[in-house]
């Protein structure tokens, strides 16, 4: 299988190593020092289940690549709609792309049935800019569950998690799908086909809608506000708004908010990518997190204070960060 992977960050660049050990023909396209490295070195993974090396082609020119089975996208969800430039030389007749993104997707109504089938969020792709640049035709979802970090230019730390969740978002079993699990599995990393991936998005969006932007908010790490009595309740409030908006549009994530806070004070320590970014001077992915669920709430009539209020808190402290001078260099990012 030829698999581009475009945006070879922390989790593009891990999968990427993961996917040409396992025998795939893997393209990495990154840019600055990371460049230099994947290309002079290959891919250095620090990993507790095994150290490895990979030495995919590395490049910042996907004309160098041409057309691919299947393009990951290791994007931020807020530079999808300007990647037209970079994804259109990877496109084949059949290319799939494979967004590996936080939140809800732009392609999130379309294939299903009903009076919300083909509407379009308007915080998750403004304008239609986003189904502009990737048609929905080509959308595969995928969920991530894997925490990674860039130690170093071209090293990769993997923290924990090797799950990779992907499904069609018609909810069809199609065998590009099987083509990229069975690719994934050669690597070593878990690709289960989910009949309808909706439910996992939620599931992972009930911590990054929590601990992404009070991360950001109380400069604190996940344990930090897991143990600070009045965060805790906040991101329990937070949690149960997400499920009410959740259930309004039919699904019943199957992991409670005990459980979801449990996990998240396991992983102890770790600063979020969007607190990453804030001592950055980036733009926060803020909107297809937290937004978009404020905008679906809208759209179902669910009250969802707290969410409301966080949203607006941290859209402003976005906005400021925005019109700043950019900070020095901080640590590197870990995968919330």
């Amino acid at each position: 299988m030829r698999i581009a992977v475009l945006g070879a960050g922390a989790i593009g660049a891990y999968a990427g190593a993961a996917l040409h050990r396992g025998g795939a023909d893997v393209h990495l396209i990154a840019r600055g020092e990371h460049l230099r490295a994947l290309r002079e070195r290959g891919v250095r993974v620090l990993s507790p289940r095994g150290d490895f090396d990979a030495h995919p082609h590395a490049t910042d020119d996907p004309t160098e690549v041409g057309p691919v089975d299947a393009v990951i996208l290791g994007l931020k969800a807020q530079h999808y709609a300007a990647c037209g430039p970079l994804l259109r030389p990877l496109m084949g007749p059949s290319t799939m792309v494979v967004a590996a993104q936080n939140g809800i997707p732009w392609w999130y109504f379309h294939g299903i049935e009903g009076p919300l089938a083909g509407h379009r969020i308007e915080s998750v792709d403004p304008g239609g800019a986003v189904s502009r640049t990737i048609p929905v035709e080509r959308a595969v979802g995928c969920v991530v569950y894997a925490a990674t970090e860039i130690a170093g230019p071209g090293v990769i730390r993997h923290i924990e998690g090797t799950r990779f969740s992907i499904g069609e978002p018609d909810r069809s079993s199609s065998r590009r799908c099987r083509d990229l699990q069975a690719a994934m599995e050669a690597g070593g990393l878990k690709c289960p086909i989910e009949r309808d991936l909706r439910e996992d998005i939620w599931v992972k969006l009930m911590g990054n809608i929590v601990f992404n932007p009070l991360s950001a908010l109380s400069r604190s790490t996940m344990v930090q506000i897991c143990r600070n009595r009045p965060t805790r309740e906040l991101a329990r409030t937070m949690m149960a708004e997400t499920l009410d908006v959740a259930a309004r549009l039919g699904v019943r994530p199957a992991v409670s908010i005990d459980r979801r806070l449990a996990g998240a004070e396991r992983a102890g320590d770790h600063r979020t990518s969007t607190l990453h970014d804030l001592e950055r001077g980036r733009p926060m992915e803020l909107d297809v997190i937290l937004s978009a669920v404020v905008e679906l709430a809208d759209l179902t009539g669910a009250p969802a204070p707290a969410l409301r209020a966080v949203d607006a808190v941290a859209g402003l402290l976005n906005a400021r960060m925005l019109d700043a001078p950019a900070p020095a260099p901080a640590a590197p990012s870990v995968a919330a």
